[in-house]
């Protein structure tokens, strides 16, 4: 699994979930309003509304799939493969619950899934799970304050 979920808000353009989607290298954004998730965009909402005329003006909650497929964090990986098989998802979310708020906290996915089927070694799978090494959190915060400077900028 992943630590960590790409969300966005119910009004944010579908032009930039698609463009975090790439950049991440992720299939599926959550749409989060007050700290609770409403839904999913993922790549197939994307096309579809890429397929439609004026797409360039829908944002995230025209586009969403509500509800977030989710499961335990102990769910065993054959399982949560057959989850994500009958609910037709290519990515499911591990949940997290304070102050009556839902978040999500992690997610797994058919890449996860593939990347543990077809790993040699247990060191290839260090960046994922809890333990997995990661940057610091001011580090990540840098990186991600400069990327939204560079945007606002131009």
């Amino acid at each position: 699994m992943t630590v960590g979920v790409e969300t966005c808000t119910p009004e944010t353009p579908i032009v930039e979930v698609a463009r975090a989607i790439l950049l991440n290298q992720i299939d599926e954004v959550v749409v989060l309003e007050e700290g609770n998730a409403l839904g999913v965009v993922g790549q197939k909402e994307l096309i579809q509304a890429y397929s439609r005329d004026g797409y360039e003006n829908l944002v995230a909650e025209d586009v969403m799939r509500e509800g977030v497929p989710q499961v335990p964090p102990d769910i065993p990986l054959a399982a949560a493969a057959q989850v994500m098989l009958d609910m037709d998802v290519r990515t499911l979310f591990l949940m997290h619950q304070s102050a009556g708020i839902e978040y999500p906290a992690a997610l797994i996915s058919f890449r996860h899934l593939l990347r543990h089927m077809t790993a040699e070694h247990i060191d290839e799978l260090r960046d994922l799970g809890i333990k997995a090494e990661r940057k610091p959190p001011l580090e990540t915060f840098i990186a991600r304050r400069n990327a939204a400077r560079k945007k606002f900028n131009g």
